[in-house]
């Protein structure tokens, strides 16, 4: 008869950062059930609504999250010019789209470098990390800022790019791209990263869509919903196409991530050349008076705000609903069945952001 115990997993963890715990039922080396707990962090973010009006409420949006700072900071000023009627200039669209995928080429990297250093890659860690800062080097160039940006603004965007700065962004692309491929022929040829991360955590099509999935751990699952197809009109222009593969994996939800990634060049390169000249923002009066949710496609799936304004420069409510929230669910489910040696790859495998989850 199996031997049951119970190892207690996080909140810290030396190859997870993520205060996240789970109580792992084991039967010998072989998890049977996993038990989360979660709540281990208190920020108030939300309740700042009180105190901070709802103009400078865009730099604590951006703080619930550094490495999704800038959209968080665009879904809640996108629910706010719902609110107010605010027509965004579309020259401050498509910057929005830039940074938006600048930020989600930066996530999906730095997301590759753990997975490299969880599986004791150390040398592919370094790599990935340094493709990314050529990426943090764009976004600071472009807003001062590496991981919060401060460029959101209701009814458009804080900073410009020029038209000079575009085309040596657009020209640089080109040898960060070459530097990327270095790195992802290693994550989707080596045997032994694929050794580790084939067939295991395996969620299929059904339960990712009945568990309430978001983003590669969605998509990887054979479920093409992805957030900028549905409501973020730019990416209709830009014949954005979502990333789907149907192996429901740990692999697969390595390479939608990969593959993200170079959809995201393709975007950058069609915004910069689709750039219409207008001006970068509206100037704002009032305050928003009724309710709304937004939903935006963060690197790590879907993200939702809803706000309620009462008319005064402070809102009522405000709630937020990330994706790390969403994907535990799924987490739990593709946990029982594995050995405990691969928790932590499997963990990681759904990008969590647990100080994102609990504000």
């Amino acid at each position: 008869m199996a031997k049951r115990t119970i190892i207690p997993f996080g909140p810290q963890h030396p190859v997870l950062p993520e205060p996240i715990h789970l109580d792992l039922v084991l039967e010998d080396e072989k998890v049977v059930e996993a038990i989360p707990s979660i709540g281990l962090i208190h920020r108030g973010l939300e309740k700042l609504v009180e105190r901070k009006d709802y103009q400078e409420f865009t730099y604590v949006a951006e703080r619930i999250c550094g490495i999704c700072s800038f959209i968080h900071g665009l879904t809640y000023c996108q629910a706010v010019e719902k609110i107010m009627n605010i027509t965004v200039p579309p020259r401050a669209e498509y910057l929005r789209v830039i940074w938006s995928e600048l930020s989600r080429i930066h996530s999906h990297l730095l997301w590759l470098g753990l997975m490299a250093d969880a599986m004791g890659f150390e040398s592919l860690f370094m790599y990935s990390w340094k493709v990314r800062e050529m990426i943090l080097d764009i976004i600071e160039e472009t807003t001062g800022g590496r991981v919060i940006f401060g460029s959101a603004k209701i009814g458009g965007v804080r900073h410009n790019i020029t038209k000079e700065k575009l085309e040596e962004i657009f020209k640089r692309l080109d040898g960060i791209e070459r530097e990327l491929n270095t790195i992802t022929k290693v994550f989707i040829k080596e045997p032994s990263v694929k050794h580790r991360l084939v067939g295991i955590g395996v969620l299929s099509k059904e339960d990712a869509y009945q568990l309430g999935a978001v983003g590669p751990m969605l998509r990887a699952s054979g479920v093409k919903q992805d957030i900028r197809e549905i409501t973020y009109k730019n990416f209709k222009e830009l014949n954005f196409e979502p990333v789907v593969e149907s192996s429901g994996d740990s692999y697969a939800r390595t390479i939608v991530r990969i593959r993200e990634v170079t959809e995201s060049f393709s975007l950058i390169r069609r915004a910069i050349q689709h750039m219409p000249d207008s001006e970068i923002s509206q100037k704002i009066t009032g305050a928003p008076d009724g309710e709304f949710s937004a939903r935006n496609e963060q690197p790590r799936g879907e993200v939702v705000y809803y706000i309620k304004g009462n008319g005064s420069k402070f809102l009522d409510r405000l709630r937020v609903r990330t994706p790390t929230f969403a994907n535990i669910p799924p987490l739990l489910k593709v946990i029982p069945g594995h050995e405990l040696a691969d928790i932590p790859i499997l963990v990681l495998t759904i990008d969590p952001c647990i100080s994102c989850t609990e504000r």
